[in-house]
């Protein structure tokens, strides 16, 4: 899920209003955001259209609730989204697409890769974008109190993209979380970001690949992507490699890595002044990698530290990168041991994001402070080891 940014001069000086912001009567949730529409500039007749016939989606609520996908390791989620028929399709849509890659490296400096792996990972390049009804989607997560301070303002962006004629309540479709078309944009972010890449005056991202592609693009850009830097290079690290110098916290630039000894698997690590970071998704005996700023924006895109690390490195494999080397990683935890984990670590007083099962920053940075406490490898990956010893 994409982390939103406010947009439209109409959303950013909207008056202050004393709706309910969360919870409560469903049918008097939705007449509160019809009062907040109107008194934020929206004709009367608009916001009426727009929320005709609106319901809530116990479904989208339970697909909020069930992404359990995430608290795969590194190397099993890779090999989930990456298959032989992705990199076909991707090489394919490289060739087919070209032209636009061309226009959209030309005039943005953003790879075909990235666009290609987020195309991908989104919707299998536009075969499969959801059937979830957009404005239902975003009424109900609003009125669920797990996170309304996120999908409120797409509410009243997609109001917006309805008075131009860009959205039709009815019929648009698409994620479980509200986003729409090929790389899975929310309305703020097409209001913002949206091109018209094929030149026939509408920004159609369903079925047009030249706007999706581009405003994809754009987007990025937008959230800070650095033009023609690197990303991402898989790494080898030398022999009694400070592990207390990994994970995404740390920061150094290329010229120092390459002087500890770190040297890229394939190609070359990058500028010597550009700053990076070493990365090991599973800890010091599994793959690892230098990110670099364009890797963070990512985190901007989707905030799954799994999904970002699988989706740039599927970019470089687009781009001609070999499979990583998935060395011999120690085990890692099912999901009742993680959440054990959290309780404990966050017993000792450590910030862990949540008990949730899932391997986010906080925890990384938490399972490094107790490893290096107890005086383990403190690489961030959390073993059955370290458990115990907890």
């Amino acid at each position: 899920m994409r982390a939103l940014i406010l947009t439209a001069a109409l959303l950013a000086a909207a008056p202050a209003v004393a709706q309910t912001s969360c919870g409560g009567s469903f049918a008097g949730f939705v007449e509160d955001l019809k009062q907040e529409a109107v008194d934020r500039g929206h004709a009367k007749d608009v916001v009426e259209s727009f929320f005709r016939g609106v319901r809530e989606d116990r479904s989208v609520i339970a697909a909020d609730r069930r992404q359990g996908v995430f608290q795969l390791p590194f190397t099993d989620f890779a090999q989930r989204l990456i298959s032989r028929n992705r990199i076909e399709a991707g090489r394919r849509n490289a060739t087919q697409w070209n032209a636009i890659f061309d226009r959209i490296e030309r005039d943005y400096g953003v790879p075909r890769g990235i666009l290609l792996s987020f195309w991908a990972f989104e919707t299998d390049y536009g075969a499969v974008q959801g059937d979830y009804n957009t404005r239902d989607a975003l009424v109900t997560l609003a009125h669920d109190c797990r996170r309304p301070e996120i999908f409120r303002p797409q509410i009243f962006a997609a109001i917006e993209l309805h008075a131009a004629g860009d959205l039709d309540p009815q019929t648009t479709t698409g994620a479980w979380a509200g986003e729409i078309g090929m790389v899975q944009m929310l309305p703020e972010d097409i209001l913002e970001n949206g091109v018209d890449g094929d030149g026939d005056g509408r920004v159609t991202l369903k079925t047009s690949v030249p706007d999706a592609l581009m405003s994809g693009a754009n987007m990025l850009v937008d959230l800070g992507w650095r033009a023609n830097e690197p990303w991402m290079t898989e790494i080898t690290l030398p022999e009694g490699f400070d592990w207390s110098l990994s994970g995404l916290p740390v920061e150094k630039p290329v010229g120092e890595w390459a002087r500890l000894g770190i040297e890229a698997r394939s190609g070359t690590l990058g500028p010597p002044d550009l700053s990076a970071s070493v990365i090991a998704p599973q800890g010091h005996g599994g793959p690892a990698f230098l990110v670099y700023p364009n890797f963070r924006v990512l985190f901007e895109w989707n905030e799954s530290f799994v999904y970002v690390t699988t989706a740039a490195y599927f970019a470089t494999r687009l781009e001609g990168a070999p499979v990583f080397d998935a060395g011999d990683p120690a085990p890692g935890l099912a999901d009742a041991q993680m959440k054990t984990l959290q309780r404990k670590l966050a017993d000792a007083g450590h910030d862990v994001g949540g008990i949730d099962g899932i391997l986010g920053a906080k925890t990384r940075a938490a399972v490094r402070a107790a490893q290096a406490r107890l005086g383990l490898t403190p690489d961030g990956w959390p073993t059955p080891a370290l458990l115990d010893r907890l």
